[in-house]
């Protein structure tokens, strides 16, 4: 899909920088911090106890696969592992957070200094510099009835595992924001540490955004877009945000920095609060976690039973024969690709990543299901691509077979066979039909013949119509030319 043009085009003299801080909601059985059940659950407070409760005197117990998925994260984006890091309480006062304060990591983190490589709009790499990875803990959700000046605290989500990936001011467009977002997404899913479910929030981006004249050395004023959890909706707000902050500059007034939330319906970012400074957290370090080691052989253990990484299979399925926008099309969404891979096991067909990419992602976004529950399992498109290979269908009556096994899980060869789509490829029975169409039509014989070509299509259409649909259109249009010529 081609993107939309940046605002900043019609701003020539501005640029952005682009600051952007994932969290990443991590999929352990239990919670960070407690034995409470990490599972999403629609009953409000029935996945809480004292600890995640924050009552007094209660003692936190640090989950082991918490680290153990850092490291991965850390791997995965070229971080470096720190041997040591420690836990603070960041101190804020939301009725979401009970205990006023949230463990997280603060000066010392445990990945530091990596980065993320994107695709730019010109086909070139850049690498997206990342400050740190750190864990933290999750607050609770507030929830506001709607018709009363009513709120409820749902605390299910206090304790659960985050972490939380934060890059340099690199990114310079729209365009990047969401390259890099779904490079991040791609990774935290294809490590296995998350979901990456976008809706229920496993996967959900702070965009800090600040803009300059491009002869201005200092950053401009940022402003903090918070919890927005879907890649357009991401960008829409970023578009939005950097015309904003443009036309304040161009008016003489000032950008205040701010954290804004996105308005969907109204399509603008509306301002939330005043965006906090480190200092009014008042970190420190938690005396009721010890420092975390992590030794060379705890990373190469880790190390050592790591996934395969997008950029990996990128290259493998590059290797195999597929384009590169194929197949970056297939990183990005893990259920593809393991469908697509799936199928390329039983054919050999080059038509299978066409397919795939064109038939199998129409019927799941019209389905609203997903490559892993489609109808059309990959073994029945690897035989519905071999028989057209095999020219025992054509294209036309293939498009049809799908639509059925779409709908019922049928075989294609049953369905073929049911329907009689199998394809005409005679040449005496093809020749007889394209002899009786040119002797029905002489005037179109005669146009055809004193240079109108586009009246070749006619004869074409004719032909097709008399055998169904099923006349191998390759043999049809050889024939055609000997008759007319």
């Amino acid at each position: 899909m081609e993107e939309k043009k940046s605002i900043l085009e019609s701003y020539p003299d501005y640029r952005v920088d682009i600051g952007i801080e994932v969290h990443v909601q991590l999929n352990t059985k239990s919670k960070i911090f407690c034995s409470c059940s990490n599972e999403q659950t629609d009953q409000p407070n029935s996945h809480i106890c004292p600890i995640c409760s924050g009552y007094p005197g209660v003692l936190p117990v640090l989950n082991k696969a918490v680290i153990e998925k850092a490291i991965r994260a850390g791997l995965a984006t070229n971080c470096t592992i720190s041997p040591k890091s420690t836990f603070a309480r960041k101190h804020y006062f939301y009725p979401d957070l009970p205990k006023n304060y949230q463990i997280t990591q603060d000066k010392e983190p445990i990945c530091k200094e990596g980065f993320v490589t994107i695709l730019k709009e010109d086909g070139t790499e850049k690498k997206i510099r990342l400050i740190r990875i750190h864990i933290e803990e999750d607050a609770g959700k507030n929830i506001h009835a709607a018709g009363s000046d009513e709120s409820f605290v749902d605390l299910n989500r206090t304790g659960t595992p985050l972490l939380e990936i934060v890059s340099y001011p690199d990114i310079e467009s729209t365009h990047e924001v969401r390259a890099y977002l779904k490079a991040l997404h791609a990774l935290v899913v294809a490590t296995e540490i998350s979901t990456g479910n976008m809706e229920e929030g496993s996967f959900r981006a702070d965009t800090n955004i600040s803009v300059r004249k491009k002869t201005d050395p200092q950053l401009g004023t940022r402003c903090e877009l918070k919890n927005i959890n879907s890649f357009k909706f991401i960008s829409d707000a970023t578009e939005y945000e950097i015309e904003r902050q443009i036309e304040l500059l161009e008016s003489g007034q000032k950008v205040t920095q701010q954290t804004r939330l996105w308005n969907t319906k109204t399509r603008q970012t509306m301002p939330m609060r005043s965006k906090e400074e480190a200092a009014d957290y008042r970190y420190f370090q938690d005396p009721d976690l010890p420092i975390i080691e992590v030794t060379q052989n705890w990373i190469d253990q880790v190390k050592a039973i790591m996934p395969e990484l997008p950029e990996q299979k990128l290259q493998r399925l590059c290797a195999q024969g597929l384009s590169k926008y194929e197949a970056t099309i297939l990183i990005e969404d893990r259920d593809l690709a393991n469908y697509y891979e799936a199928a390329a096991q039983h054919t050999q067909s080059k038509l299978l990543i066409n397919w795939v990419l064109r038939e199998v992602v129409n019927c799941i976004k019209e389905s609203k299901t997903d490559a892993a529950t489609c109808k059309v399992a990959p073994q029945q498109l690897a035989q519905l691509v071999d028989l057209i290979d095999k020219g025992t269908i054509n294209n036309r009556a293939a498009q049809e077979v799908f639509e059925v096994m779409a709908a019922t899980g049928q075989n294609p060869a049953e369905i073929v066979k049911e329907k009689g789509l199998e394809q005409i490829d005679n040449t005496a029975e093809l020749e007889a039909i394209v002899q009786a169409i040119i002797a029905s039509n002489p005037d179109n014989v005669a146009a055809f013949k004193s240079g109108k070509q586009q009246v070749f299509g006619f004869f074409v259409g004719q032909a097709m119509q008399k055998t169904k649909g099923k006349a191998n259109p390759q043999k049809i249009n050889e024939i055609l030319k000997k008759y007319l010529s």
